[in-house]
């Protein structure tokens, strides 16, 4: 992250804290944020289309209202007004819930924000600072906001091998702050030979969709802020049930749908008791009707998928394994597509401990008597590899040898390495219930250094530190 990008996600994160009186979390201070940080930019980006915000509540407007508490009174207005629009302000501001009440430190973000030239700022600037929040943000586990914040490694390692091309359509059906995407688009942004293929790239190839209204707010604010989505008639992010749609074929997904294994609610019976019903989504292009999510989010993807087009999916290990239904949908996977890859990746990268996960690469085939699949070659990411959030977080360095070993260029040159072993279709459709739960090494057993008292300890005392730290300097900021 460059100087000046670290100096403002310190100084906007400072304010985290002073909010935090208010009971405001991190993930509703981002929210908060954003919607000004909109509104600012829109005010010094006129030109830029995304929309027109009603003069009473814009920018200017609300900042020279001189009483604050009439200015919290208009901007709590202004954020239900603006949810009622269509396109991008109408997606910012869905169902907008503005938790800051008080009109004193309403004006403190405002002062802000505006001390700032946004639109002077560059674009991977701009980018950075709200990628920065979001990765503080998904250090609030306590809050589940790093349930939507995969490993960035992880994100460029699963791109890197996937190469997407100029003027492909690339989805993410559970784009959470929209990594993926920006990934991507990153990767695409230095090889767009020409300006139909840039242009293309930033309204069209990319596009998510995310059932929880605040993070599709959070991915489209993260992609706008990295001029990407900017018209304003269509928004590249759509806030839905993805499982429940049958979506426009694309030529490639990139994905971590959420984990959790069942989708359920509570109602009461007619017996006044508490009953457990299992959401199933019955569709005619699903292999098996189940109500494990993670084995409906594979069937999903597959379904989105034009012929040959391609996927990247991470997948928590009872995809692997899980009889029943999921033993059928892996049948039929590995009979339509060519599930090529496997990369077992290890725990202690996830903001949820104890987390045991797999990407796993296929290509969509035409339909034939003969299974698509011919060979599964497996990388073992995770025997022997200790790793944690905070002391030991995984690099791009650690997925390196998975890069070399994937040869993206030519499969054909692939070659068994420890890590690295190639399984025949015979083999695995010989494996009881079709199990790719495969490991050949020794796993780790011993708890990781980085997971004993003393260093939990350590990393408690830094967290201490460091929030002094960050206290002392947000007082600086309120007295200046």
């Amino acid at each position: 992250m460059s100087t000046i990008a670290t100096k403002l996600v310190q100084r906007v994160w400072n304010y985290a804290h002073v909010l935090k009186d208010d009971g405001l979390a991190f993930m509703d201070y981002t929210e908060q944020i954003t919607y000004l940080l909109f509104l600012k930019m829109v005010q010094e980006q006129r030109k830029a289309g995304v929309g027109k915000i009603p003069s009473r509540y814009s920018w200017d407007v609300l900042k020279n209202i001189n009483d604050n508490r009439k200015r919290l009174e208009r901007y709590h207005q202004g954020l239900r007004k603006l949810s009622e629009f269509r396109g991008l302000i109408g997606l910012i501001f869905t169902k907008p819930q503005s938790k800051i009440n008080d009109p004193a430190k309403l004006h403190l973000l405002f002062q802000m924000i505006d001390s700032e030239d946004w639109s002077k700022l560059d674009v991977d600037v701009k980018g950075e600072v709200y990628e920065g929040l979001l990765a503080r943000n998904a250090d609030d586990v306590r809050g589940g906001a790093g349930q939507y914040f995969t490993p960035r490694p992880v994100i460029r390692a699963m791109v890197e091998v996937m190469r997407p091309e100029p003027m492909m359509r690339i989805s993410d059906p559970a784009c959470g702050t929209g990594g993926f995407l920006l990934a991507a688009f990153e990767y695409l942004d230095r090889r767009s030979k020409n300006a139909k293929e840039a242009a293309f790239l930033r309204t069209r190839a990319l596009h998510g969709i995310d059932l929880v209204p605040n993070v599709a707010r959070l991915c489209a604010m993260n992609l706008f802020l990295h001029g990407i989505g900017t018209d304003g008639d269509h928004p590249l992010v759509k806030i839905c049930d993805s499982l429940e749609l049958k979506a426009e074929p694309v030529d490639m997904v990139l994905t971590n749908p959420p984990f959790g294994k069942k989708s359920s609610f509570t109602i009461i019976g007619a017996d006044g008791k508490n009953h457990t019903d299992r959401i199933s989504y019955e569709r005619e292009d699903f292999w098996a009707t189940t109500s494990n999510k993670q084995l409906n989010f594979i069937q999903h993807v597959y379904s989105m998928l034009k012929e040959n087009g391609r996927a990247a999916v991470v997948v928590p290990d009872n995809v692997l394994f899980e009889s029943g239904a999921g033993e059928k949908i892996r049948r039929a996977l590995l009979q339509q597509s060519d599930v090529h890859t496997l990369l077992r990746l290890p725990t202690g990268i996830w903001y949820s401990p104890g987390v045991k996960a797999n990407v796993l690469f296929f290509d969509k085939k035409p339909s034939a008597k003969t299974p698509a699949t011919k060979e599964l070659w497996i990388y073992d990411l995770r025997s022997d590899r200790s790793f944690s959030i905070r002391q030991n977080p995984i690099s791009s360095q650690d997925l390196a040898d998975f890069i070399r070993c994937y040869h993206a260029d030519d499969r054909t040159k692939r070659k068994e390495t420890a890590r690295f072993r190639r399984f025949t279709y015979a083999e695995i459709v010989a494996r009881d219930k079709l199990n790719l739960d495969i490991l050949w090494q020794q796993e780790t057993t011993n708890t990781p250094q980085s997971e004993t008292p003393q260093a939990l300890m350590k990393e408690i005392l830094k967290d201490l530190e460091e929030a002094m730290r960050e206290f002392a300097a947000a007082e600086d900021e309120i007295q200046r």
